[in-house]
């Protein structure tokens, strides 16, 4: 989602500033821009799309100044023009925001009725104008800013610039995350630790309500009621530098690339090779305890938890239940006592599933989350956190988070199933086995890089395509689905093979290509048959399956992906890499922006 950074400096800032926001292209956006205070004067610079164009403006007028704010927006209220962009500027103040103002609507009303004229459409702008009426009523920056936060509802993060101000910037935060870092002789905020990181490796991260005035020499931090608080200072870890594609043609194709090892350092965190047992971190509660789980989490995510499902109920024998995070709060769902709440999410910061975490918290339920930025919110907040060690992910359409987050899901299941009694220490050292194979696996799938690439231009010309799963391959073929809209703009579907037809057949003609994943086992006989189901009314299938299944089933298809023959447990992370390479390479022949496909953000930290 939307990007902020600020620096108080000792010397120009523009150019730190830009550099700020290359390492927060990741999480999407669509403007840009920056503004600077110079001799007693605010100056910026605004451009629409990418940061290239940002780049253009600074070169042909450069922003001079010690003290700025620079922003990437993703767009919410009004258009991705130049007008919306941030920052905004009125009267004395400049301001960048990341997040929603849910009641701008009446405050603009009010600021209109009091004859304030808006020069854009953004919910933001109004939170410069409030500030600005109470500059103009005698207030200092410090006293404006803290009556106007109170009156702000919803989910932001805020900065603001002061033209009086030369060593002052206020920033402020409620639902979305925000961080300051300190310097020698000059102090920053930021977005989070990575925008952070070429700057200081020395950051707090304030805590919700809480408001910061930075300055040069000092950060002082105040909680919701105007309190001053210590925040602790720690050190970020972040990477000093720029993320690179590497040999690879974009960081998607890259990240697919390095799941097995990544898998490999996830799975090494919980895997106990010497005694053949599957351990989590030590936690304050008893695992034992938990009678049922409830999996919230939005996207990719939710369809780790669907797999999670599957695999907790077949070892462990508990009910899990499996919840979008947009919807979880708003059915109202029962929280029973003894439930084991888990949340999912690459960054630790999506909205609606922190807001499902605090309400499980506040219902009494137990948390986990399965997370890959240790330093979140999320991550500070579960009662247990269960890191994945994918490693940062800049690719909007989640790849190597996802297999890291199944692969934790994986030990999560077999400790429960242990504590429940269910599972024998044989059977234990059995899937310790298995999950010890999964990164080969993987590898073994990447194999067929260059003929997943050959048909992909076949799949390209066509305007929709079905995806086909039974059991834990269901939620892989809304996977395959997802990635194949995110990022190729194809109308996609996924069913559970049994549910074609009851509907979705009627979509089958020789236009549609199908594909079927269909490891050999148990449902394969059942999946086959809902296959020719729809190769009998003209569908064009691709069967995704291992030697065995391509033997009984190969001739039925026009194209075939041969996986390496692995265990049903680990099928799930080794069939998860022909479908990413066949949404990455249909979107490389349709010319789409594979790593920032369009609307797209990657930590969508709004609502």
């Amino acid at each position: 989602m939307c990007g902020i950074v600020g620096i108080v400096g000792n010397q120009d800032v523009a150019g730190r500033l830009f550099d700020g926001l290359k390492r927060l292209e990741y999480r999407g956006y669509d403007s840009a821009g920056i503004a600077t205070l110079h001799d007693g004067e605010i100056e910026r610079r605004r451009a629409e799309g990418k940061l290239v164009n940002l780049a253009a403006r600074l070169a042909e007028s450069p922003l001079p100044g010690r003290i700025g704010i620079a922003h990437t927006r993703w767009a919410t209220h009004g258009a991705p023009t130049e007008d919306n962009a941030h920052p905004h500027i009125v009267g004395d103040v400049s301001i960048v925001h990341n997040g929603i103002i849910e009641n701008f609507k009446p405050l603009r009303d009010a600021l209109i009725a009091e004859g304030r004229e808006f020069r854009s459409q953004t919910d933001t702008e109004v939170v410069a104008h409030l500030v600005s009426r109470e500059l103009e009523g005698g207030k200092s920056p410090r006293e404006a800013v803290a009556a106007v936060l109170p009156q702000l509802h919803g989910a932001f993060a805020v900065a603001f610039l002061f033209r009086n101000q030369p060593d002052m910037l206020i920033c402020g935060r409620l639902g979305a995350p925000l961080t300051v870092g300190y310097g020698e002789g000059e102090n920053y905020l930021g977005s989070d630790a990575h925008a952070l990181a070429s700057l200081t490796q020395r950051i707090a991260y304030l805590e919700e309500g809480d408001w910061a005035v930075v300055t040069r020499e000092k950060i002082e931090v105040f909680d919701r009621d105007n309190q001053p608080v210590d925040r602790p200072i720690v050190h970020s870890g972040a990477s000093a530098a720029l993320i690179d594609k590497g040999n690879h043609r974009h960081f998607m194709q890259k990240e697919i690339y390095e799941q097995p090892v990544v898998v490999a350092q996830t799975l090494q965190s919980y895997i106990r090779p010497v005694e053949q047992k599957v351990a989590l971190p030590d936690m304050g509660f008893d695992l034992s305890k938990i009678e049922r789980v409830a999996i919230v989490a939005c996207g990719t995510a939710s369809y780790v938890g669907m797999i999670g499902k599957y695999w907790i109920e077949r070892f462990a024998r508990l009910p899990v239940e499996v919840d979008v995070a947009s919807e979880f709060r708003y059915r109202d769902p029962v929280l029973l006592p003894n439930t084991l709440g888990v949340v999912v999410s690459q960054s630790g910061e999506t909205a609606d599933t922190l807001a499902a975490l605090r309400h499980m918290k506040a219902n009494g339920v137990t948390t986990a989350g399965i997370i890959n930025v240790p330093t979140s919110s999320m991550a500070r907040e579960v009662d247990l956190l269960l890191s994945t060690h994918a490693g940062p992910e800049i690719g909007v359409a989640s790849t190597k988070a996802f297999t890291c987050q199944l692969a934790v899901m994986a030990a999560l299941a077999v400790n429960l199933a242990r504590a429940s009694g269910r599972l024998a220490e044989d059977e234990e050292r059995a899937i310790v086995r298995h999950l010890i194979e999964a990164p080969a696996g993987i590898n073994a799938a990447l194999a067929h890089d260059a003929e997943i690439e050959a048909m992909a231009h076949t799949i390209a010309q066509a305007r929709d395509v079905l995806y086909l799963g039974r059991g834990p391959d269901y939620p892989l073929a809304l996977e395959g689905a997802l990635k194949l809209k995110e990022i190729s703009y194809i109308h996609a579907e996924g069913y559970a093979s049994g549910e074609m037809k009851h509907g979705p057949i009627a979509l089958i003609d020789d236009s549609v290509p199908l594909i079927v994943l269909a490891p050999s086992g148990p449902l394969f006989d059942k999946t086959v048959s809902n296959m020719q189901e729809a190769k009998a009314r003209g569908a064009r299938v691709v069967l995704i399956s291992d030697a065995e299944g391509l033997a009984q089933a190969g001739d039925d298809a026009v194209a075939t992906i041969e996986m390496p023959s692995v265990h049903p447990l680990i099928a799930p992370l080794v069939y998860a890499v022909p479908v990413q390479l066949l949404a990455y390479h249909v979107a490389v022949a349709k010319g789409t922006d594979v790593d920032q496909p369009r609307n797209l953000a990657k930590s969508v930290t709004v609502e």
